[in-house]
């Protein structure tokens, strides 16, 4: 079945792919959304409603602290008025004006241990290893994905919460991990955070953990798993993931339990090659699932977008383009919406399903 997408806004945003292709979008509990794009040495803050209703400057702009970092996941403020940077050595926070507001200090993600470093901030170490933070919804906290050495020569990966305020350590969770790198995903009830560790070709690792006063309750749920942590949605009560290699799509009570899956299927019936979904995929609203197999598509007029229900993941259609076929990632924004980006025209467009009798 062919289910009609109709363009509900359009935008020129160089570096938007980031937003469908990477970790430059930050949902909030309230349903809204922001890009978060480095431009040169600066972290630009779009808020998405704001940008397609034609304003172009962003709504807040950070100096990076360690210009020449190019990894990491970072975090914004709920308000806009404060940033926290994920960095190789160090967690800070960073004010608008480019002043520190604190730093926590962590192991170096250079993938030599005891190496030595020169005393220069600016140092970037051998390796493409990093970790990931995000601030609360309700801006009090800062989850942060951090590496640690116990003892000389020592290694342990950890989950810290932080207070906002001055970045102490409040909270810690040991990790058995060795990332490639890591992001944060925080659920919509404002309690729960997530924690999705990839570690290359030894799998994906994935936690939730809730801080109930003063202490902090994690849990993983990797027994047999090897899943990507893809979204959640205010309106439903799981989580939804991705196998590692795209064989299936699962959808998660809290604890972790399956309660339904998805294989992939192909458009054509005459398609012998091996199709799997790609990891970025989730909630177009709390009954619809987005997903994408233009990976395992050779020809980008072969790629495809796929609409589920949200509760069975059965398999509703095919998205048909009025544009033609659309070989971009998708990012789900939850509110009935969805985003693609145009590489060669730079264009950011958000869609949705075509009502009932139209075409």
């Amino acid at each position: 079945m062919s289910i009609t997408a109709q363009l509900r806004d359009s935008v020129r945003l160089p570096g938007g792919g980031a937003l469908v292709n990477g970790f430059a979008f930050e949902s909030r509990g309230d349903g809204s959304g922001r890009a978060l794009l480095r431009n040169g040495h600066e972290l630009e803050v779009h808020d998405l409603r704001e940008l397609f209703a034609g304003e172009r400057a962003p709504t807040a702009v950070f100096p990076l602290p360690w210009p020449r970092w190019e990894h990491g996941v970072h975090s914004v403020s709920p308000d806009g008025t404060f940033a926290v940077f994920s960095g190789q050595r160090a967690v800070r926070a960073m004010g608008k004006g480019g002043e520190t507001l604190w730093e926590y200090r962590h192991g170096c993600w250079g993938p030599e241990l005891g190496h030595p470093h020169t005393g220069d901030e600016q140092e970037v170490c051998r390796g493409l290893e990093h970790g990931s933070c995000r601030i609360s919804d309700d801006g009090r906290l800062v989850w942060a994905h951090v590496v640690a050495e116990p003892e000389p020569g020592g290694w342990e990966e950890r989950w810290v919460v932080l207070d906002a305020r001055n970045g102490r350590e409040l909270a810690r969770l040991p990790l058995e991990s060795a990332a490639a790198g890591s992001h944060h995903l925080s659920h919509p009830d404002g309690v729960h955070m997530g924690l999705s560790i990839g570690m290359g070709q030894d799998g994906v690792l994935l936690h939730w953990a809730r801080r109930d006063g003063g202490e902090l309750t994690g849990w993983d749920v990797n027994e047999g798993l090897d899943r990507i942590l893809a979204d959640v949605h205010a309106g439903h009560p799981g989580f939804l993931t991705v196998d590692h290699y795209g064989a299936d799509l699962q959808l998660h009570a809290l604890d972790g339990t399956v309660i339904a899956e998805q294989e992939p299927e192909s458009a054509d019936d005459e398609d012998e090659d091996e199709t799997y979904w790609d990891y970025a995929c989730g909630f177009v609203d709390a009954d619809t699932v987005i997903a994408s197999t233009v990976d395992s598509d050779e020809e980008p007029e072969d790629a495809r977008h796929w609409l589920l229900d949200a509760h069975t993941l059965r398999i509703r259609g095919v998205v048909a383009y009025p544009t033609g076929p659309v070989d971009s990632y998708v990012r789900p924004l939850g509110d009935g919406t969805w985003l693609t980006y145009d590489d060669k025209s730079e264009t950011l467009n958000r869609w949705t399903r075509s009502a009932p009798g139209t075409s």
